[in-house]
């Protein structure tokens, strides 16, 4: 990669903020919404990010969940690079498993090709969904194959993107394209840059292998919060300087909210929570509305569910949300801060992230 590798990575904090602060969007599709609506939100919200110095924009892969619309990371990726001019964009994340490396390869290739010098590739190897959706993508029911193929996949990919096989691979005549071979093949102009790759998890595995690698880390803190310190502290044990980083690099996705007052957090996070609810018992729908959370009789163990998931959920007003997340930073040191902000409508999110530049001081482009 180029020397400046650790500068794309390594973001700037901006007013206030204790350290960079960066946007997961899973591109959320409320009850009565649509998907069209929910993209548009994402554009707004990437607008939005860019103008108050958040430092990058990332969209994750899920399948098979009618209130997650973000089942096409590189699409989505292309047609926020054709309405942001600075912002980086990227993956939080794809998941590698579900795909060939080559492909992969290709469609950021693609993407660094439309947005130069600012697209992220960020992959994980949880399958991004359940298990018969999974070996829809995949086309086998061997699931445990692809997490356990994981190193050798990254391997691969990562040799895709730079166009480097050795001699006699079997793979050593094949190109990624839109890629290096462009700029390296006589005549050729193309800039042989390619995206910064990152590892994402929420245990332990991707954090050590990212520090063996000396890779960047993403750890999924908003719903894995028990393993958060733990993970980051195996990545920086684990850490081995590259030539992509010399000193470890950390960002925590955070799940959340601020609201004008503190009750209508209180609502938007339950009509959340409930969503997880039906999601992590096989009922999968559309985000519900705060009105229908507070209808719905939750069991007893629903309502412990829900407690303990919203223990993890930042949320509150403007003040209350910066308190939270400075507290969180602290606590596990992060390098960067990338916000997820779950709610019903896509106007709600929008406010969450400008309240929190706004207590942040966030300069206003």
């Amino acid at each position: 990669m180029a020397a400046d590798a650790a500068e794309e990575i390594r973001g700037t904090a901006r007013g206030t903020a204790p350290v960079p602060l960066s946007v997961l969007d899973l591109v959320t599709v409320g009850a009565g919404r649509t998907a069209t609506e929910a993209l548009r939100t994402g554009v707004d919200i990437a607008r939005l990010a860019e103008n108050r110095g958040f430092h990058r924009y990332w969209v994750a892969e899920h399948h098979s969940m009618p209130g997650v619309a973000s089942s096409s990371p590189a699409v989505i990726l292309a047609h926020l690079a054709a309405h942001t001019d600075r912002i980086r964009l990227g993956s939080g994340g794809v998941m590698l498993p579900n795909h060939a490396p080559l492909v992969i390869a290709e469609q950021f290739g693609t993407l660094e090709a439309m947005a130069p010098g600012r697209v992220d590739l960020g992959l994980g190897r949880a399958p991004g969904t359940d298990g018969a959706t999974a070996a829809a993508l995949r086309r086998t029911d061997r699931l445990n194959e692809g997490a356990d193929d994981f190193p050798q996949q990254l391997a691969e990919l990562i040799r895709f993107l730079d166009d480097d096989f050795p001699d006699g691979h079997p793979y050593g005549r094949i190109h990624a394209v839109p890629g290096p071979v462009q700029g390296t093949s006589p005549g050729g102009v193309q800039s042989t840059h390619r995206p910064p790759v990152w590892l994402l998890g929420s245990s332990g595995f991707s954090a050590r292998l990212a520090g063996t690698l000396g890779l960047p880390f993403a750890f999924a803190h908003h719903f894995s919060a028990q393993n958060t310190v733990p993970a980051l502290d195996l990545y920086r044990d684990s850490f081995r300087p590259s030539a992509v980083l010399d000193a470890p690099y950390a960002l925590i996705g955070v799940s959340a909210l601020a609201t004008d007052d503190a009750r209508e957090a209180r609502r938007q996070v339950l009509a959340a929570a409930l969503n997880m609810v039906r999601l992590r018992t096989g009922r999968p729908g559309l985000v519900p509305t705060p009105e229908e959370a507070e209808a719905y009789e939750f069991s007893p163990t629903e309502e412990e569910f829900t407690r303990s998931w919203n223990a993890n959920v930042i949320h509150g007003t403007a003040d209350e949300v910066r308190s939270g997340l400075d507290d969180l930073q602290k606590r596990t040191g992060a390098d960067e801060l990338m916000i997820t902000a779950n709610a019903h409508g896509g106007d709600v999110r929008l406010r969450s992230y400008e309240l929190i530049a706004d207590a942040y001081g966030l300069p206003a482009a």
